[in-house]
């Protein structure tokens, strides 16, 4: 049987006040990956296409992690934080109970490349207290092996771990930057595990896989990786919450009622300790 199992490609969206990007996961070719609910990359070098941002919003019942490949974005938040994500940096919010954020371009013009992935918090975490992290990219370690460099933004790789932590419920994210070796990714045994390729062709365990495509891969198969002009991709890899998934734009809870109370508490003022930025 082939690692791959299926494979998908994103469609062209737009999010916040028009930033044009391509969505992923939760489009209608590819919904929720239990528990990667949505997986966004954004690459532009015009500025009409992201300058913008993502004015101020609300999000409760999971959390956001950003990771910049190129260009800087400014996050403010109705807790108080604020930081910039720059090339190879990462924002980690957990948004849980409620929080209200801003993500706004700190340029004019330039390449802006990244990704948004939006992981889910179960049911028992989903009214906790937020939180944020910024991890510049000097502190995501970075393991070369078999020609390959392989970045660890999460979970563990080669005795290396990520700085994006979630006790009780940790994910896999890697960013593998492919030389012309063969490549050998072995499986850690979680039950989800997807591989969206950004830069360049690959091969994997012998099957082409195209700039653009995202792999839901066979969760127990060691994986070759083989690009013979080099190539980049993220790995994800979680075991899923498997509880149910109710989502009305920025909030994704377990059930309606839930949502309506979401949107209530945002009418009201009191979906966050202060609805009003710093």
């Amino acid at each position: 049987m082939s690692a791959i199992l299926a494979k998908h490609r994103g469609m062209p969206a737009q999010d916040g006040a028009g930033v044009k990007l391509t969505r992923i996961i939760n489009q209608p070719g590819l919904k929720h990956q239990d528990p990667f609910l949505m997986l966004d990359e954004f690459r532009s070098d015009n500025p009409d296409d992201y300058i913008a941002g993502f004015p101020p919003h609300p999000h409760r019942g999971f959390c956001t992690l950003t990771y910049m490949l190129a260009g800087t974005m400014e996050h403010k938040d109705s807790v108080g934080n604020t930081g910039a994500v720059e090339a190879g940096g990462v924002q980690w919010m957990k948004a849980a109970k409620g929080i209200i954020h801003a993500e706004m371009p700190k340029q004019v013009e330039g390449l802006m490349w990244g990704f948004q992935l939006w992981v889910n918090l179960p049911s028992e975490e989903k009214m906790s207290e937020p939180d944020w992290h910024d991890f510049p990219s000097a502190t995501i370690p970075e393991v070369e092996s078999d020609g390959a460099l392989v970045r660890v933004i999460s979970g563990q790789y080669e005795q290396k771990e990520g700085p994006v932590r979630a006790p009780g419920r940790d994910f896999l994210m890697l960013d593998v930057h492919l030389g012309k070796k063969d490549f050998s990714l072995p499986s850690q045994g979680q039950k989800r595990r997807l591989l969206y390729v950004y830069q360049g062709d690959l091969t994997v365990n012998g099957e082409l896989a195209k700039e653009g495509e995202l792999l839901v891969l066979d969760p127990a198969d060691t994986l070759t990786c083989t690009a013979n002009e080099g190539a980049r991709f993220i790995l994800l890899a979680a075991k899923p919450i498997e509880e149910p998934i109710a989502q009305y734009g920025p909030f994704v809870m377990n059930n309606s009622g839930e949502i309506e109370q979401a949107i209530k508490d945002y009418q009201a003022g009191t979906l966050a300790a202060n609805q009003k930025l710093s």
